[in-house]
């Protein structure tokens, strides 16, 4: 993906109702915050919200939250959200974070979570960026910490490496596997209510 600064892009973000400011002062309240005792399902580096934006669309009674570290990145999910509230889809269930994905223990009590979704991450290509990986034992040790006890993360890739890197993880890490494929679109069982991205 290719960044490029919109210039009053945090500014936007900042004053915006979809973007909840301050996560870390949530913990432990995201029932208040969506005013109801529904599953939340969080995206971990969302991008333009393509993705967590359908989710919501077609499940009403889960609450979204999509985390995006790049301002101008984030501000394009908000975008369309603006629009789609303005079409008269208001999707009450999704709602928006800037924050680093380091900081999730802070932001979630342990339970808060039921799922997470990982979407072509940035692979982080060179042995000695691993820890910064998605998927690593570190991150994987901080999903931990806000999953429900039968929790789940979700995680898809187009990159071999960063996918072989994560199958070593998740048992290094004491997760369990419950699936997976090499060719997730020609795969019915794992496609019933994907999204594509």
């Amino acid at each position: 993906m290719r960044l490029r600064n919109v210039p009053g892009a945090r500014e936007t973000i900042i004053e915006n109702q979809f973007s909840i400011q301050q996560p870390e002062q949530m913990k432990g309240k995201w029932a208040e915050v969506f005013q109801n005792d529904h599953p939340i399902h969080i995206e971990v580096g969302m991008g333009k919200g393509q993705f967590i934006i359908e989710m919501a669309k077609r499940n009403p009674e889960i609450n979204y939250i999509g985390i995006e570290m790049y301002d101008s990145v984030l501000l394009r999910a908000i975008q369309k959200k603006e629009a789609l509230a303005e079409e008269g889809q208001a999707l009450s269930n999704l709602k928006f974070m800037r924050m680093d994905a380091r900081l999730l223990p802070e932001t979630f009590e342990k339970g808060e979570v039921s799922k997470i979704y990982l979407n072509f991450s940035d692979p982080w290509p060179k042995a000695r960026h691993a820890s910064r990986r998605l998927t690593s034992r570190e991150f994987l040790a901080r999903y931990d910490k806000i999953l429900k006890e039968d929790g789940t993360i979700e995680f898809k890739t187009d990159n071999r490496g960063l996918f072989d890197f994560s199958l070593e993880e998740v048992p290094e890490a004491g997760w369990k596997l419950e699936a997976h494929t090499f060719d997730l679109h020609h795969n019915e069982e794992m496609m019933i209510g994907n999204v594509m991205t």
